[in-house]
């Protein structure tokens, strides 16, 4: 806002009272909420999110005074610089993971492996390479805890790219990672509260 445009004081508390409202419907959502990934509670966190960022600009503006809420974005992205209309799409994962429990890692190595000479248990990381060669990341992500991992942050990006030949870019997978091209990108934290938070640059 700029400075001969300065917000009233009923602005200012109008505000406020918005955001009091928002905290009580998230909570509500919080509360009522179907499962893990309710909309509702995405929808609610989205408004609060959006009342918080209102009043501190109008309190500064104001009384040249800010508060102490940050809502958690998940990072910044620059703007999409991709096409409005994309060919094709990369989709990028990155699932982070605590070995908690290296007994339970090794007894499904032993297992997926039919292990008889003890090389699948012999390190973590023999025994890493037999669970991710035996089993999709879906399922040791919706499984984490049979493997003995302690769930990290998670992201996944939806890149906009041109069309590849098979194998084209299998011997540098990860240098296209271009954030200008990121359609829309889904973030899950711990600072989110487990909430999933959203990034889209349109």
């Amino acid at each position: 806002m700029s400075d001969d445009v300065q917000p009233t004081a009923a602005e200012v508390r109008a505000a406020v009272e918005a955001v009091k409202a928002a905290l009580d419907r998230h909570l509500d959502a919080i509360e009522k909420r179907s499962g893990e990934d309710d909309p509702a509670v995405h929808e609610a966190f989205e408004a609060l999110a959006s009342a918080a960022e209102s009043y501190d600009e109008l309190l500064y503006d104001a009384y040249d005074e800010v508060t102490p809420l940050e809502v958690p974005t998940g990072g910044s992205m620059p703007e999409y610089e991709g096409p409005e209309e994309p060919e094709a799409i990369s989709v990028l994962i990155r699932r982070d993971y605590t070995v908690v429990a290296p007994d339970r890692l090794f007894s499904q190595a032993r297992h997926a492996s039919e292990d008889t000479d003890g090389s699948a248990t012999a390190t973590v990381n023999a025994a890493l390479g037999v669970i991710f060669g035996e089993y999709e990341p879906d399922e040791i992500a919706q499984r984490h805890k049979d493997f003995g991992f302690e769930e990290g942050d998670s992201t996944l990006w939806v890149s906009a790219v041109e069309p590849a030949e098979p194998g084209e870019w299998l011997e540098a997978p990860f240098d296209q990672a271009d954030p200008h091209t990121v359609v829309c990108r889904f973030d899950v934290s711990a600072v989110f509260d487990d909430e999933l938070g959203v990034l889209d640059p349109d």
